[in-house]
């Protein structure tokens, strides 16, 4: 089961489910961890018990916080299909910018046909000065006050 009591294994036999995949996760400063995923696990739950740096999965995957946030690369990209509307929803909370390839960890469950998985790992998956801008933020503002000398 995943966080949201939805049965991940559904569709896999036993024999599926012991078998792994190639993962592999590219770090903002471009070490690639590679790891053996189960098939059935989803690639956040895969990467945190691999001990990944860069996937904090703060809800466990619940998606609620979206500090699972990765790059899906191409082939895999096309072949996971559209997000559903709760995680574009929660997409939009990303402490790095969203790209057409972003996705959450937690919303995708690994099957034999991602056999090589390769995402990239944003450079934070928190909100922090130092990558916000209120000048370029997608989200309203309130005007900010004058300094005073």
């Amino acid at each position: 089961m995943n966080g949201k009591g939805v049965n991940i294994s559904a569709g896999y036999n036993k024999n599926q489910m012991n078998k792994t995949i190639s993962v592999h996760l590219i770090a903002h400063n471009s070490v690639t961890t590679s790891i053996n995923a189960k098939i059935g696990k989803t690639l956040m739950e895969a990467a945190t018990a691999s001990n990944v740096d860069g996937i904090a999965a703060d809800c466990g995957g619940l998606m609620t916080c979206a500090t699972c946030h990765v790059f899906v690369d191409e082939p895999f990209a096309s072949q996971l299909g559209r997000p559903d509307s709760e995680e574009v929803a929660m997409l939009a909370f990303t402490a790095a910018p969203r790209q057409p390839n972003s996705r959450l960890s937690c919303q995708i469950t690994l099957t034999a046909e991602l056999d090589g998985l390769t995402v990239k790992l944003p450079v934070t998956q928190y909100w922090t000065g130092a990558n916000h801008d209120s000048r370029t933020c997608r989200y309203p503002h309130p005007p900010r006050p004058a300094s005073r000398l």
